[in-house]
């Protein structure tokens, strides 16, 4: 352990001696917990970052147009474009994986809800289902149900493990709500939670801001310090010890994740992929959203920072957009690719800035929040690990199935409890409709179309099912009058009828 007057030799080393300027003035207690924030950072690499992080964000945005290619045909699999033949054989290939303990899930659960205007973690946030279930609580009767899916076709117990990485704000409030909530069921050995390391946030000229007297501002290394985090933790050798050797990881704030979607992990695994990812197609050309393709023929995602519109707006023969493919953060991973990573490719990950506003302490030792930008938070993200993939492929799915994000609050125009609410609720609907079922709404008027806008409240459990399986035989032929919850209790209800 580092003692005082080596963590200032470390300090003035790196250019960073400014950290310990209000020591004096800090009581006992003060100081003890500021030396073990001061002794967790990486000291030997805290110039280098500094350095960097003020680097990067004095260079000019890349533009890529240059050296941009579409992924190949062969490596992308589609569920409207696949033929049901091939689309049956992915969904039995996983099957049979979940029914091994080959799959697990690993949940990127590390923001707050501050956009939304919480100040809990995003995965307890209630959209207003009829229900009032939670992100979390979806998440897990979801889980709950694809074990039970696979079990049932290949007469085993199976368990499909649910990783969570969290960060410094959002580890406690998590644990204390699975807690509560009895792990929705789950076993509690099967939910692993871990936390991702935080970095300093750096002013521009590249030295560490002061949040408080005796407090450096901290940030999360972004959803890229999973594979740093699987490392510290030893996820990995937890996966392998129960088996799993493929990995569906997805953002929190999908309110319509297939968790462990086997299609999805039976088109990677049958294509021989160490590294996959879920796509859905760009609205427009100008949709801020990442793209999935090749760069000198390599697989990243470039931001649409990084795209000039006229190369975003290209269209093949067909009409369709050349750059479609929307990253939605849902991604598959082998844990021998997560091996290779951790031991060979790690350092060789992309540093991304973002500028942001960041209260520090001035000279003075008052507390400023800053009316606009005035800090770099340096941090990776998850699909950094692309261009070192050796087999990779690309699925794509339908928007309106499985990707409604829940980033901003209510008056938003986009990706807001509202819009996640319907989006789910018109889900339901449309399997409902397609079982043969009619719902009326408050009123008792019958629902002209799925598409109606807000859809009426009927909301399936995913207990009861997974996406849209195993309705018919309980809806055919029914009428509802909303709101209803198509719950456990109910199905029995109807399936005793």
């Amino acid at each position: 352990m580092l003692a005082l007057e080596q963590l200032k030799e470390c300090l003035q080393s790196s250019g960073q001696e400014h950290v310990l300027q209000f020591w004096p003035e800090l009581s006992e207690e003060q100081r003890e917990s500021f030396l073990q924030q001061l002794r967790v950072l990486d000291l030997p690499g805290l110039r280098r970052h500094c350095e960097g992080a003020a680097r990067a964000a004095a260079a000019p945005a890349a533009r890529l147009d240059q050296h941009i290619e579409p992924i190949p045909a062969e490596a992308i699999g589609s569920v409207q474009t696949s033929d049901e033949t091939s689309l049956e054989h992915w969904r039995n290939e996983g099957l049979l994986q979940i029914s091994k303990n080959h799959v697990g899930v690993l949940l990127l659960a590390g923001g707050q809800g501050t956009r939304l205007g919480v100040p809990y973690p995003k995965g307890m946030y209630n959209v207003g289902l009829p229900s009032n279930k939670t992100l979390y609580e979806i998440q897990a009767e979801r889980i709950h149900r694809i074990q039970e899916l696979a079990g049932l076709k290949h007469g085993s117990k199976c368990t499909v493990p649910w990783y969570i990485m969290t960060s410094e704000f959002t580890l406690a409030p998590t644990e204390r709500f699975f807690k509560e909530n009895n792990y929705f069921g789950l076993e509690p050995s099967n939910i692993i939670m871990f936390e991702q390391r935080m970095i300093p946030a750096v002013t521009f000229d590249g030295k560490i801001i002061l949040q408080g007297k005796g407090k450096i501002a901290m940030a999360p290394d972004g959803n890229g310090g999973l594979y740093q985090a699987l490392v510290d933790n030893k996820v990995l050798e937890d996966m392998g010890k129960k088996g799993v050797e493929y990995l569906h990881v997805y953002c929190v704030d999908n309110i319509l994740v297939k968790m462990a979607d086997p299609v999805f992990v039976g088109f990677c695994v049958s294509k021989g992929a160490d590294c996959g990812a879920k796509v859905v197609k760009k609205v427009s050309p100008a949709e801020q959203v990442g793209v999935v393709c090749r760069v000198q023929g390599v697989a990243q995602v470039v931001e649409y920072s990084e795209i000039q519109p006229e190369t975003a707006e290209l269209r093949g023969p067909d009409g369709e957009l050349v750059y479609s493919a929307g990253n939605i953060c849902n991604h598959f991973l082998t844990r021998a690719f997560l091996l290779d990573v951790s031991e060979t490719f790690q350092s060789q990950l992309k540093q991304h800035v973002a500028i942001k506003k960041v209260p520090f302490v001035d000279r003075c030792g008052n507390l400023v929040k800053p009316t606009k930008p005035n800090g770099i938070k340096m941090e990776k993200f998850v699909f950094d690990i692309f261009p070192f993939s050796r087999k990779f492929v690309v699925f794509e799915v339908k928007r309106e199935d499985e990707f409604s994000p829940l980033k901003n609050a209510d008056g938003a125009v986009v990706d807001t409890p509202t819009t996640a609410r319907n989006s789910l609720l018109a889900q339901h609907c449309r399997w409902a409709t397609a079982a043969g079922a009619t719902l009326l709404d408050v009123h008792g008027n019958p629902r002209v179309s799925a598409e109606d806008s807000p859809p009426v409240q009927f909301e399936i459990s995913p207990l009861v099912s997974y996406f849209g399986e195993s309705l018919e035989q309980l809806l055919k032929d029914q009428t509802f009058t909303t709101p209803f919850i198509l719950d456990e209790e109910r199905a029995k209800e109807l399936q005793a009828q």
